[in-house]
């Protein structure tokens, strides 16, 4: 990849393969992908401070505050491997967070892409819904392309695999219009800087990854080997 420090924002509903998606694009480009959700629970198993002063809205079922979440990203895009750029998974999600975000990097000529993954919410729901996790190392499979996942065991840690309780139809259903709610007003902020771009997620993932490649490449004029 050339040497134009990249901010990529991955943004999309519950299932759209965010985090695939930027980790594939992590390892061609050499950029790190930073997961807020990742960095949180890292935060709180380490009883960093940040992990201490979130403990209490994570346990409560809250949002953690956004200067909690944003000293917490602050302190991971200093860190050496973010020099040539990041790639950013869950954060920001509010225009405040993106605001914040765009203030930490405005002056060093960091070029900003916001991208989101569009899926129609039915595949959402029928992803999900199928969607078993290892409680053990994390790892999440898919019964509608495994079937033998249901009920079974995680293929690294031997662990038996579980659906997680928020992954029902009806619950899904609930988060997905809470997120459409909520990142309509972002995706408009990013539009008007005309910064966003969206690819089709209802498709195969080497398809997506294809797209989001091309589309980097044509927006911020960098050249990405294969």
């Amino acid at each position: 990849m050339d040497h134009k420090r990249l901010a990529i924002i991955m943004l999309g509903p519950p299932g759209a393969g965010k985090g695939t998606q930027a980790r594939m694009l992590s390892e061609r480009l050499g950029i790190p992908h930073i997961s807020t959700g990742d960095m949180l629970r890292e935060a709180l198993r380490n009883q960093s401070e940040l992990g201490n002063k979130a403990r209490s809205f994570v346990e409560s079922g809250l949002l953690v505050p956004d200067e909690l979440v944003d000293a917490m990203v602050a302190k991971r895009l200093g860190q050496a491997d973010c020099e040539r750029g990041f790639i950013l998974d869950g954060y920001p999600r509010t225009i405040p967070q993106a605001q914040y975000l765009q203030s930490l990097i405005s002056g060093d000529g960091t070029e900003v892409l916001a991208i989101g993954i569009n899926v129609e919410d039915q595949v959402l729901i029928q992803r999900l819904s199928s969607r078993w996790t290892c409680p053990k190392c994390g790892k999440i499979y898919n019964s509608m392309l495994d079937p033998d996942k249901a009920f079974g065991s995680c293929d690294e840690c031997h662990a038996r695999l579980v659906q997680r309780k928020d992954d029902t139809v009806e619950v899904i259903a609930e988060r997905l219009q809470i997120y459409h709610r909520t990142t309509r007003p972002l995706i408009q902020h990013f539009q008007s800087q005309s910064i966003y771009s969206e690819v089709d997620g209802n498709r195969p993932v080497g398809e997506i990854f294809d797209s989001l490649v091309g589309l980097i490449q044509n927006r911020t004029g960098v050249r990405i080997d294969d």
